[in-house]
C-alpha cells in the first residue's frame, strides 16, 4: 500500500499516511487521485499563488511497475493560466523513483519564507536550504542535486517558474517537462526550487501481472505505430500534417509550411547524438540532439519532439532547425512550456505584422531567429517586452486592442500543435478540456491514423463519417471515449503512445492487469473510473464559474475558412484562383459538437454534469457544489 506525504512549506511541519485503499478504487492514482485532493482542499476562493494552493505530484498505480511504459508522473494545483483546474504530465525517470520510495502523492501546502528544495528518500524527508539553487537553470539545478545525492533524480523549476511565469514548466531527467498550465510558477510561488528523491523500495509484483506484462508487451512494442516511432522519435509526424493541412503555420494562419523539409524527422536525425526512453518503454521515441558550432551551437538536450518543432517551427515561420535545436534547449533550461512559448512569440509577430505591437529590442518579424530566442528568455525573466507576454495570449491580447482574434488560446492555455478546422475531433477536444487547450486530454485520433477495426470495436454506434477527420459527424462520441482512455493512462501512470496513440492494447487489457495487481474493478469499472475523473474535474472548473461559454475556440478556428493545398511547398505563391486544394473553407460548427458533446456525458447544456450523472459516477458529495439552476432544472 502507498503513501501520502503532506509537507508544509510554512510550519515545516511532514505527515505521512497511509493511502485509503477505497480512494485507489475509485480514483487508481496519479491525476485521478490528485484531482480528488485539490477537489476537497482547494476552493473557490483560493488564488493560484496563495499559500493555501495545494501543489501536488502523484504518481500512478502502474508507475515503477515492468509495464510497458509506466514511467509518467502528474504535477497538479490550481493553475494561474485558467484560473481553475491544472495539471501537467511527464515522464523518464522521476516518478518511478517517486513510487520506489513508497509514495502516490507528495503534496505540498504552505509557502517558504526563502527558497528551499525538499529531499526524500523513503520515509526520510527534509526541507533544505535552497537558496544557494534560486536563479539557476534546471540542468545546472540538477546536476548539483544529484552531485549532492548520488542516485537520486531531480524535478525542478527554472528562473519562468522562479518568476510566477504562467507558462512555466517543472523539469526532470535535464529535458522532461510537466509543461503545461504553469505548474512550474505555482512551484515558485512555494520558494520550491526542487524536489529531489531517492527510493530503495523495490516492491515485487504478483506472477499474474508478469503474465499479462509479457503479453502485451510485444503488441505494443511491435505496433507499425511504434515503430515508426522508435526510429524517428514524434518528428515523424511533420510530414504526414504538412500535407493534410494539420501543420499550424504563421499562428494558423495556415496549416501548411511551405519549407517542410527543413525541420523534419529527417533533418533533426541530422543532429541526433542518441536515441534514447523512459523507463520501461520498449518504444523510445525519445531523441538528444545538439549543435555542435556556429552561432546556435547547442549542448546535448532533450528532443525537440512534434509539438516543440512545431510552435518554435511553423508557427513562428522558423525554418532553420539549428534555431529550433536550440529554442528547444533555451525552453528546457529556463523552464518553460515550449507549446505556450511558441504560440506567444507567434501572437506577438502576427500583432507586429498588423500594426498593433512594436519593440524597440526586436524587429517581431515572422521566423527571426533574435525575436524568437530573445523573447524566449525575456519571458523566463520577465524583462522589456516579456513582462507582458508572459502572462500568457490570453491576457496580453486584452492589453493589445484589436487582437483577441488571433490569440490561440482556450480558458487561458495556448492551443497545442493541431489545426482543429481540419481534425475537428481535435478541434472539439481543444475545446473541452478541463485543464484548457489541450491535445493530451481526450486525444481523438482514432480517425487520424485510420484505426478502422478500433473504431468498430469501440464505437459500433458510429456511422463511416466518424473516419473522415473534416466530418463533424461521431466526432463527439469518438471524444467522449478518448478522454476515459486517457484518464486512465494518466492515472495508472503510463504513456499514450503505449496505449492511446494506437490503441494496440485497450482498456479491457488495463482491467487484466489492474486486478492482477490486486484491485477488484471490472472491465466497465475500470472504464467508469476515468468517466468519474473527468467529472470530477469538470465540477471542479463549474465550482469556479465555468460553463459551456468557456468550452470554446478563438475566432480564427470558429469565422476564418483555411484552405489545405495540394502542393504546401508553393503556398505562397499560389493562385487562388487556380490552386489545387485538398479541402476549401474548413471552419468549426463548433456549437453542434459540444451540443453532441454533453448529451453523451449526461452533462447539461450548458456543460455541467447533472445529480443524475454525478450520482451514477459515486459523485453524490458533489452534487452540493452544482449552479442552483441547474438543481432547481433537475429536481
Amino acid at each position: 500500500m502507498g503513501k501520502i506525504a503532506w509537507i508544509n512549506l510554512s510550519t515545516g511541519q511532514i505527515e505521512i499516511s497511509t493511502t485509503p485503499e477505497e480512494d485507489l478504487q475509485k480514483y487508481l492514482g496519479s491525476r485521478g487521485l490528485a484531482a480528488k485532493v485539490l477537489y476537497d482542499h482547494v476552493g473557490p476562493e483560493v488564488k493560484p499563488f496563495d499559500p493555501e494552493n495545494l501543489l501536488i505530484f502523484s504518481t500512478g498505480l502502474l508507475t515503477g511497475t515492468p509495464w510497458p511504459s509506466s514511467a509518467r508522473y502528474t504535477v497538479t494545483a490550481k493553475s494561474p493560466a485558467t484560473g481553475a483546474y491544472g495539471y501537467a504530465n511527464s515522464s523518464g525517470f522521476f516518478g518511478p523513483e517517486v513510487k520506489k520510495a513508497g509514495y502516490d502523492l507528495l503534496v505540498f501546502e504552505g509557502q517558504a519564507e526563502k527558497p528551499v528544495y525538499v529531499y526524500i528518500e523513503d520515509e526520510q524527508i527534509k526541507i533544505c536550504d535552497g537558496l544557494f539553487l534560486w536563479g539557476k537553470e534546471t540542468d545546472e539545478a540538477e546536476k548539483e542535486l544529484r552531485d549532492l545525492y548520488p542516485g537520486s533524480r531531480v524535478a525542478t523549476i527554472g528562473p519562468a517558474g522562479e518568476n510566477l511565469v504562467p507558462i512555466a514548466a517543472v523539469i526532470n531527467d535535464y529535458g522532461r517537462a510537466a509543461a503545461r498550465t504553469g505548474m512550474g510558477a505555482v512551484m515558485g510561488s512555494k520558494k520550491l526550487k526542487a524536489v529531489v528523491v531517492k527510493g530503495t523500495k523495490r516492491s515485487s509484483v504478483p506472477r499474474e501481472f508478469m503474465e499479462v506484462v509479457r503479453r502485451v508487451t510485444p503488441i505494443i512494442k511491435n505496433h507499425p505505430g511504434s515503430v515508426n516511432y522508435t526510429k524517428w522519435g514524434t518528428p515523424i509526424l511533420l510530414n504526414f500534417k504538412n500535407k493534410s493541412g494539420d501543420n499550424p503555420s504563421k499562428n494558423h494562419k495556415w496549416g501548411q509550411f511551405p519549407m517542410g523539409d527543413k525541420i523534419n524527422a529527417e533533418t533533426i536525425a541530422e543532429y541526433t547524438v542518441k536515441t534514447t526512453g523512459c523507463y520501461a518503454c520498449s518504444i523510445r521515441c525519445s531523441r538528444i540532439t545538439a549543435v555542435p558550432d556556429g552561432p546556435y551551437k547547442t549542448p546535448e538536450t532533450e528532443g525537440p519532439e512534434y509539438e516543440t518543432s512545431n510552435a518554435l517551427g511553423p508557427n513562428v515561420w522558423n525554418d532553420n532547425i539549428e534555431v529550433l535545436i536550440h529554442a528547444n534547449k533555451i525552453c528546457n533550461s529556463l523552464g518553460l512550456d515550449t507549446i505556450s512559448a511558441g504560440v506567444i512569440i507567434a501572437f506577438a509577430m502576427e500583432a507586429h505584422e498588423k500594426g498593433l505591437l512594436s519593440d524597440p529590442v526586436y524587429n517581431l518579424e515572422w521566423g527571426d531567429p533574435d525575436t524568437i530566442i530573445g523573447l524566449l528568455k525575456d519571458m523566463a525573466h520577465r524583462r522589456g517586452l516579456g513582462e507582458l507576454l508572459a502572462e500568457g495570449v490570453q491576457k496580453a491580447s486584452k492589453k493589445i486592442p484589436g487582437s483577441e482574434s488571433f490569440a490561440m488560446q482556450v480558458k487561458g492555455v495556448e492551443i497545442p500543435r493541431q489545426e482543429g478546422r481540419v481534425l475537428k475531433a481535435l478541434g472539439l477536444a481543444h475545446a473541452t478540456s478541463n485543464r484548457g487547450a489541450d491535445h493530451l486530454y481526450a486525444l481523438p485520433t482514432i480517425d487520424l491514423t485510420g484505426n478502422i477495426e478500433v473504431a468498430k470495436k469501440v464505437l459500433p454506434e458510429c456511422g463511416p463519417e466518424l473516419m473522415d477527420v473534416t466530418n463533424e459527424k461521431y466526432k463527439a462520441n469518438m471524444t467522449r471515449y478518448t478522454e476515459t482512455c486517457n484518464a486512465l493512462a494518466d492515472a495508472l501512470g503510463i504513456c499514450k503512445f503505449a496505449f492511446t496513440e494506437t490503441y494496440a492494447i485497450l482498456p479491457p487489457d488495463l482491467a487484466e492487469g489492474v486486478r492482477a495487481l490486486g484491485l477488484n474493478l471490472s472491465d466497465e469499472e475500470l472504464f467508469q473510473v476515468g468517466q468519474r475523473i473527468v467529472n470530477l474535474e469538470r465540477m471542479y472548473n463549474v465550482r469556479s464559474g465555468m460553463s459551456r461559454k468557456d468550452d470554446t475556440l478563438p475566432d480564427r478556428m470558429l469565422k476564418e475558412p483555411l484552405d489545405v493545398y495540394v502542393n504546401p511547398e508553393e503556398i505562397e505563391k499560389i493562385d487562388p484562383d487556380k490552386a489545387e486544394l485538398v479541402h476549401k473553407g474548413l471552419i468549426v460548427h463548433l456549437d453542434t459538437m459540444l451540443d453532441d458533446y454533453y448529451k453523451l456525458g449526461g452533462w447539461t447544456k450548458e456543460g455541467i454534469p447533472t445529480p443524475a450523472r454525478l450520482k451514477e459516477l459515486g459523485l453524490e458529495e458533489l452534487i452540493k457544489d452544482l449552479p442552483s439552476d441547474v438543481l432547481e432544472t433537475c429536481s
